[in-house]
């Protein structure tokens, strides 16, 4: 009998990327499914009947915390949904909590749910998915923290599309920035997109209609002097969706559709470590590592947290003319 129970709540496309970091893993077995969708539900289990025979189905999430008991849950459903899910599940007891981004729509769910998680002893990570790869760890570790382009001094991230907006792939870029910066961010300013002046908390849907949610561009200072620039355009902008410069005192890093780093006159592109798994179902197979090692994740839940806050510095910034807004935001 495997030592983790693990459940999956959200079925579909992004749940059965969360249940493929279990496959292969001998410690851990995908015991039950929870979605409101009976055909997702029944494509979840057809996909992985080969695994685990007897995966368990529900509609309801509190059911199936009681009847299946699970050590680890993953939970895939759209962001509006995840604090009451996070916390009840902590508050059954579960071990370890792999969430979606965003983390949360507002601090005051982001807070619920960490404190819900500290208090049970519950694990949290966040799929910030870049984290997961071995391209950003790469970067992260080797390059930029083994100084192959000197002192840090500023990243430059830009996000184009119709999944743009800030609470979409905006959560994304925002964790990108302040992954590589390796420190807390101090100060932000920002505008949001035009015809969203007035946008001061979420509006959203879960992601089902982009037009709810502004994009922005915005600037985090960090505490460490590393200066993060946030450009996320129109939803209607043509170009690349990810493009990034990473400029140290020594050289840069560029990254679009490649990792290029650059130092005087030459250029090489970045070869990072070849892994046999990567991304999302990585970030579930860390976190059932890291309950069993009792360490942290590489994407904790208080990560996922600053990346909320710094969205609502954006917000707040945008309300007073676009000035500066320190944080911490003063809660409630």
């Amino acid at each position: 009998m495997a030592k983790y129970r693990v459940a999956v709540i959200g079925c579909g496309g992004i749940g059965q990327k969360h249940a493929q970091g279990v496959v292969g893993l001998d410690k851990a077995a995908v015991v039950a499914g929870c979605d409101l969708s009976q055909d997702a539900l029944n494509a979840f289990k057809e996909k992985y009947m080969d695994q685990w025979s007897n995966i368990s189905l529900y509609s309801d999430y509190k059911q199936m915390l009681q009847q299946e008991q699970p050590n680890i849950v993953t939970i895939a459903t759209p962001d509006n949904r995840h604090a009451d899910l996070v916390a009840d599940a902590a508050n059954c007891g579960v071990r370890g909590i792999f969430c979606e981004k965003p983390l949360a729509t507002s601090l005051i769910d982001a807070d619920r749910m960490i404190d819900a998680c500290e208090k049970n002893g519950t694990l949290l990570s966040v799929d910030h998915t870049r984290r997961f790869t071995s391209l950003w760890r790469h970067l992260k570790a080797q390059i930029i923290d083994g100084g192959e382009i000197g002192q840090l001094q500023y990243i430059d991230g830009r996000l184009s599309g119709k999944r743009g907006s800030i609470f979409r792939n905006g959560t994304h870029l925002i964790d990108a920035i302040c992954y590589l910066a390796g420190s807390e961010p101090e100060w932000v300013f920002a505008e949001l997109e035009q015809g969203y002046e007035d946008y001061t908390e979420y509006r959203g849907d879960g992601g089902r209609s982009p037009a709810l949610e502004p994009s922005a561009s915005g600037y985090i200072h960090f505490h460490n002097g590393v200066r993060g620039l946030y450009t996320g355009t129109s939803k209607n902008t043509a170009g690349p969706k990810w493009r990034f410069e990473v400029m140290g005192s020594e050289g840069y890093i560029t990254i679009d559709k490649e990792a290029v780093l650059h130092k005087g006159k030459s250029s090489e592109v970045i070869e990072a470590p070849a892994w046999k798994i990567s991304g999302i179902p990585l970030g579930v197979r860390e976190l059932i590592e890291a309950v069993d090692g009792n360490r942290e994740t590489t994407s904790p839940g208080q990560a996922g947290r600053t990346v909320v806050e710094v969205i609502y510095g954006f917000f707040e910034s945008q309300k007073r003319n676009h000035t500066k807004v320190y944080l911490p935001l003063a809660r409630g």
